[in-house]
């Protein structure tokens, strides 16, 4: 016996903001590592030097700049898009408020890789249910459509010309963001299997279903 669609839609609900949480305390806790940001808070973090703004204040305005960009290059956002925007800068702010930094890089080195293991499973609960792609995301598959070009080239230079204009502007560069850049793909990947949800497949039997990416092209949902 099925379950009632009202409860899907609620469970999914559940996992869309469970993840954007999660992958808000996420970064905020890589940045308390102190080891190196992942390539989009490197920019985040560089304009909240310059600018005064908090980092969540500043990922929330530079999410708003991305998501206009996708105008031109006719992406529809969903409730998942708008919900990136908003939730993880605010979540983010307000685990800084509460979690102090630390000095002792035998607690920062577990807390970065805590940290980037957490940022996967909350990729994977926050994909998975489908409600819209972040805005980064968007982006990245909307001029993969305008260009041509593949998508592991058109994030590889998104993501390299973040990561330079971040680190120009002060952003934090380190171990950490390597880490995160080799780790994230094959974690986000396994997450997203983990909460796939299940659709039958018209033969009566049940397939479970996620996000349509492959395992070399994971997108990042921030």
């Amino acid at each position: 016996m099925s379950a009632p669609r009202g409860s899907g839609l609620a469970r999914r609900l559940v996992q869309l903001y469970g993840g954007l949480v999660l992958y808000g305390v996420s970064g905020a806790l890589q940045l308390r590592a102190g080891l190196g940001l992942a390539p989009w808070d490197v920019l985040n973090q560089g304009v909240s030097r310059h600018t005064g703004m908090s980092i969540g204040t500043a990922t929330i305005l530079i999410g708003v700049v991305v998501l206009l960009l996708w105008i031109p290059l006719r992406q529809r956002p969903g409730l998942g898009t708008v919900s990136n925007v908003l939730v993880i800068g605010l979540v983010m702010d307000a685990t800084l408020s509460v979690v102090p930094a630390t000095g002792s890089l035998w607690a920062r080195i577990p807390l970065l890789l805590f940290s980037v293991v957490l940022c996967g499973l909350a990729t994977g609960l926050y994909i998975a249910p489908r409600f819209g792609p972040g805005p980064r995301d968007g982006l990245m598959t909307g001029l993969h459509r305008r260009t041509g070009r593949s998508v592991r080239l058109v994030r590889t230079c998104i993501e390299v010309t973040v990561l330079a204009t971040g680190f120009a502007l002060g952003g934090s560069v380190g171990v950490g963001t390597v880490l995160f850049a080799v780790g994230i793909g094959p974690l986000a990947q396994f997450f997203l299997r983990l909460f796939a949800r299940p659709e039958p497949d018209g033969s009566g039997k049940t397939e479970f279903v996620t996000p349509a990416t492959s395992a070399r092209e994971v997108p990042d949902p921030v």
